[in-house]
């Protein structure tokens, strides 16, 4: 009864406050950058519709004048093409000074392996020092790295998925812009998987490198509104904000399908892999397969212990999947891969996959889960954990997280840069 009170409270304070805030969400749209700071007023580019999907990379009339005389870091990896050229090449051939690149998960140029330790080093074709925010020791560029430079910029290619990296990494540097008085920019990219909200809200007592804000598993923002959403919701260090710009795309919705042109990392080679990837990546927390070391990663499950199904795979050792699970064991399971994505992004995050494995394994006695708390970092509460012991249905779990879907779609509106 008191949760049903707070929420009707909060939605009341969203709904109140919506008139002065949406002014900067969707009306003020006069200019082509949006800024927030502390001492900045706030404008944001109106959403378009129809005509060729713009980057937000590819606008340098728009970013390269603020970029002037400037030390530049640039956060990216090899997704951050615009046609045949990386933004970091676009940066250099008009005249800005890149003087550090800070490079995600998978490293600068994406061969590494998940979740697996990446040096810093530099980059041979430019001869630029690459920092690491990924090497195991400290998700944070040290004080010498951003002694050394006046702006940050985010041009990097997500998946919209609360236990996606690149979004933390994202978060850890717009803390260090605040730390250091730092200005930091976002080039904005389209979201795959934009185009609807769902899972629960991360349970903040379960904050970790895969899960950073209280925003539900599949946030429905793109990287530049999620940046704004962080800023303007205190959920910075010390709930300060940083000086921020957002060039966004032009004439992009939520809506919009946006086929990748290149794999944002190793186990994610094709669009249905990116759709299927809330309702799959549980099982990382897990004993069953989902398909590493094969070739539809996130588009099978199995295990050698199911019992039941005609469909088999051996996950092997290959590039981005050194050790996968189960390697070199024959696994029984289910073939996800000749779904319709249409279909498969309708339905959200659909449990039913984890539901069915488990009961498979352990009505034979067989583990689950794995020993550490891993499926209750990537699912953000210990809940639906306790849900699926006690036999409810996808459907009957997916309805305990409606309610705060529905009322984070009220709080991210301030800050959409697109139509919905």
């Amino acid at each position: 009864m008191l949760r049903n009170y707070l929420l009707t409270a909060l939605m009341w304070l969203s709904l109140t406050s919506m008139t002065t805030l949406s002014a900067c969400g969707s009306q003020a749209g006069k200019g082509n950058v949006a800024t927030a700071g502390p001492a900045k007023q706030e404008t944001v580019a109106p959403a378009q519709a129809g005509g060729e999907l713009v980057l937000g990379a590819a606008r340098t009339s728009e970013y390269v004048p603020l970029l002037k005389g400037k030390r530049v870091a640039l956060l990216s990896n090899q997704t951050g093409m615009v046609g045949d050229k990386h933004t970091l090449d676009l940066m250099l051939e008009e005249g800005v000074n890149v003087v550090t690149i800070f490079s995600p998960e998978h490293g600068f140029r994406g061969n590494a392996d998940a979740g697996e330790h990446v040096s810093s080093g530099v980059d041979e074709k430019t001869g630029i020092p690459i920092a690491s925010l990924y090497d195991g020791k400290s998700p944070m560029p040290s004080q010498e790295v951003m002694d050394g430079i006046d702006v940050i910029v985010t041009d990097i290619q997500d998946v919209g998925l609360r236990f996606y990296t690149y979004y933390v990494t994202m978060i850890n540097l717009m803390d260090a812009a605040v730390t250091y008085d730092k200005q930091f920019m976002v080039l904005d990219r389209p979201n795959p998987n934009g185009m609807y909200v769902d899972g629960p809200i991360l349970d903040m007592t379960l904050k970790s490198g895969v899960g950073r804000l209280p925003i539900p598993t599949v946030h429905g923002m793109t990287l530049g509104e999620l940046a704004r959403m962080a800023n303007g919701e205190g959920w910075l260090k010390g709930g300060k904000k940083c000086d921020l710009t957002v060039i966004p795309c032009e004439n992009y919705t939520h809506q919009t399908r946006y086929t990748l042109p290149i794999a944002p990392s190793p186990n994610l080679p094709n669009m249905l892999s990116i759709y299927l990837y809330p309702s799959m990546c549980y099982f990382e927390g897990t004993t069953v397969s989902l398909g590493r070391g094969t070739d539809w990663p996130f588009q099978v499950y199995g295990h050698p212990d199911m019992t039941g199904y005609d469909f088999e795979f051996t996950p092997k050792s290959r590039f981005g999947a050194k050790t996968p699970p189960q390697m070199d064991k024959l696994c029984h399971g289910v073939d996800l891969h000749n779904l319709d994505a249409e279909e498969v992004i309708a339905k959200g995050i659909n449990l039913e996959y984890v539901i069915d494995a488990y009961r498979n394994l352990t009505k034979n006695g067989k583990q689950f889960y794995l020993k550490s708390n891993f499926f209750d970092l990537l699912m953000g509460t210990t809940q639906v954990r306790e849900l699926i012991a006690q036999g409810k249905s996808a459907d009957e779990i997916k309805a305990t997280w409606e309610a705060d879907v529905e009322l984070f779609k009220v709080q991210r509106r301030p800050y959409l840069l697109y139509e919905e």
